[in-house]
């Protein structure tokens, strides 16, 4: 790690006609704590000496970092290039304006007047977008100023495997240095320093900068796999000075000693971190492939549809027939409501046929072998069957678990679930689920595990329970062993922050918190709107991603409602919130009804002994025991 830090003296051997190059290769001052990489020598300047510009190559840089008595040359190279038959020629090629040699990009890779044209172009380009952008806007929402604030907590990055970086983020904490850009600089090139992470939020660390201590006041966030961030070293073999922050530049007189004993024994990133972040966010899908996805407006059937865009691993389908291209529908590639052509006819699943008789050019089928895959089931033996009754996710409004009822049994493990009290006649607002997806339940796990079950519409006979019901309408419960029972550990805790999906309007990525764990079955909230909207999501679902994900793939990020609208409660906020959720919910469902909290009754159902809101991992223990 610290082979860069070296005297000058290994350099010193070399000779040169001129006298300018025997001026030049004289040692440095020994008081000067010094980075070397590649024969060049980079010294920390003291701050007032200003810039300095080569006269050899036109390069623009620190001018304590600059070779010779004089601080003429960028660089050995240029100073001995000076004094060559190649002076004339090179000088003739800055004139005609020509690019300078490769030995003498080492300081700076444009002069300094090309790189202030080039961030005001930029800033201005910035402008520009954002009068463009036809989203949100985010208000000048920031995850850390959020966080610091509220003393939150973020879900790490290992709670998302389907994430960037997911499955691979290794020891990265508290404590890990990086070397990051000098903010605290009066230099107008690029300069680095080092610092440490403070605390962690998903992607997101609170830096500081070495040798500042306990001093707060100048700490900054910054998303770890940004490219901005690199291990300790990247500067010392990519040829970029160190400079220590100006508000500390005198606090010790000998740098190299103060680094090597802050940094022996630390930790970094991994040398191939950008490497594995890049690789991370390179995506299987791409535009022009063809699927099947859910229809929207009839959850009971799938539609054939086309991948126009893909950010972060999401998917913007645009439906086979839509000529302008604006019936869309937004979801992961993980997501189990996509599947590949011919899906819905394996396994007995209705489909809507597309008027289109002829495939479009350029456009192809997505290979099977990229979507999700479900477990293996055996329904040779004790299975589900038509009629069964169990306890499901509405997909009309995830906020509520419903009685719900077993309405057909597809192939490979599939089932059509329909909503006691409010399916339409014709099944169309049935939905698929798999019989190993944790979005459905025996009966009994709501009571067992204190959440509010929303019984069938005009159902009078509250509060409600399973056995009167059961025995009303002739049914059985579907045996508990068929279900899902598996209960990852992951990692989840009761206020974590995270970027979660709106699946009501799927092209959301809304700020949320984590309001109740119950083993695997996480209570997102959408921070800033009312409890109703909450929603009912799997610890493993594709649509929750960690702080930092909509800023590291270019995601639009939805802040909090405002203070106003928490506080008023008004009827325009629910609005919005209805109007941006019609277009998925399709058929609009009634509000579930409200049932008050009461005691669990034993006389009917004896269950096993469990906890309501576990954070970790639990046996099947939250299940009814089946009464013969």
């Amino acid at each position: 790690m610290f082979d860069g830090y070296d005297s000058c003296s290994e350099d010193t051997s070399s000779s040169s006609s001129s006298e300018e190059s025997e001026e030049e290769v004289a040692p440095l001052p020994s008081s000067l704590p010094i980075i070397k990489n590649n024969g060049q020598v980079y010294t920390y300047p003291d701050g007032k000496s200003g810039m300095a510009t080569c006269e050899m190559c036109g390069m623009v840089g620190v001018r304590d970092a600059f070779y010779s008595k004089t601080k003429r040359f960028c660089s050995v190279s240029c100073s001995r290039s000076y004094s060559s038959n190649s002076k004339k020629a090179s000088i003739l090629a800055r004139l005609q304006g020509k690019p300078p040699t490769k030995k003498a990009k080492v300081l700076q890779k444009q002069p300094l007047v090309a790189k202030l044209a080039a961030y005001a172009q930029y800033q201005a380009t910035l402008q520009n977008q954002a009068k463009t952008k036809a989203a949100v806007p985010v208000e000048g929402f920031s995850w850390g100023n959020y966080i610091n604030s509220n003393s939150f907590t973020a879900a790490p990055v290992t709670c998302f495997k389907h994430a960037p970086m997911g499955t691979c983020w290794g020891d990265i904490s508290e404590g890990v240095r990086v070397e990051v850009p000098n903010t605290d600089c009066s230099l107008p090139t690029k300069v680095f320093w080092i610092a440490g992470i403070v605390k962690l939020a998903g992607y997101n660390a609170l830096l500081r900068y070495e040798g500042f201590e306990n001093d707060s006041s100048l700490d900054f966030w910054c998303n770890v796999c940004g490219s901005d961030i690199h291990p300790v070293g990247w500067c010392a073999t990519s040829g970029k000075p160190l400079v220590p922050p100006r508000t500390i530049q005198h606090k010790y007189t000998n740098w190299k000693a103060f680094l090597v004993k802050r940094l022996t024994g630390a930790k970094t990133l991994p040398p191939d971190f950008s490497q594995k972040v890049s690789e991370s966010m390179q995506y299987p899908f791409k535009t022009s492939m063809r699927v099947e996805v859910v229809d929207k407006t009839h959850l009971c059937r799938t539609r054939v549809a086309v991948v126009e865009s893909v950010i972060g691993g999401r998917l913007r389908l645009v439906y086979e027939e839509s000529e302008d291209k604006t019936d869309d529908f937004w979801c992961h590639m993980y997501s189990p409501l996509i599947h590949h052509i011919g899906w819905s006819r394996s396994i007995g699943h209705r489909f809507k046929r597309s008027d289109i008789t002829k495939k479009q050019d350029g456009l192809f089928d997505a290979p099977p072998h990229l979507f999700m895959k479900v477990k293996e089931v055996d329904a040779a033996g004790e299975w589900f069957k038509e009629g069964m009754k169990l306890e499901a996710i509405d997909p009309l409004n995830l906020s509520a678990i419903c009685v719900a009822t077993i309405r057909k049994v597809l192939a490979d493990g599939y089932l059509m679930i329909g909503i006691d009290g409010s399916e339409a006649a014709d099944g169309s607002d049935w939905f698929c689920y798999h019989a190993t997806s944790p979005s459905i339940f025996p009966v009994g796990f709501c009571e067992i595990n204190m959440i509010e079950l929303t019984p069938p519409r005009g159902y009078a006979k509250l509060p409600f329970k399973w056995f009167d019901y059961l025995r009303e309408t002739d049914s059985i419960a579907a045996p508990v062993k068929l279900f899902n029972k598996e209960v990852p550990n992951h990692g989840f805790h009761v206020g974590m922050k995270l970027e979660a999906v709106d699946l009501m309007e799927p092209r959301l990525v809304c700020v949320a918190t984590v309001t109740r764990i119950i083993h695997r079955l996480l209570r997102i909230h959408f921070d800033g709107w009312e409890d109703e909207y909450d929603q009912w999501v799997d610890c493993e679902s594709p649509d929750l991603y960690p702080v930092g994900w909509c800023q590291l793939t270019g995601y639009q990020l939805q802040p909090p409602a405002p203070q106003s609208s928490r506080d008023s409660q008004s009827s325009s906020s629910k609005q919005k919130k209805k109007a941006k959720s019609q277009q998925y919910k399709g058929h609009k469902k009634m509000t579930s009804l409200q049932l008050k909290e009461e005691l669990l009754d034993g006389e009917e159902y004896s269950f096993l002994q469990g906890s309501s809101d576990q954070e970790s991992n639990g046996s099947a223990s939250y299940y009814i025991k089946q009464e013969p």
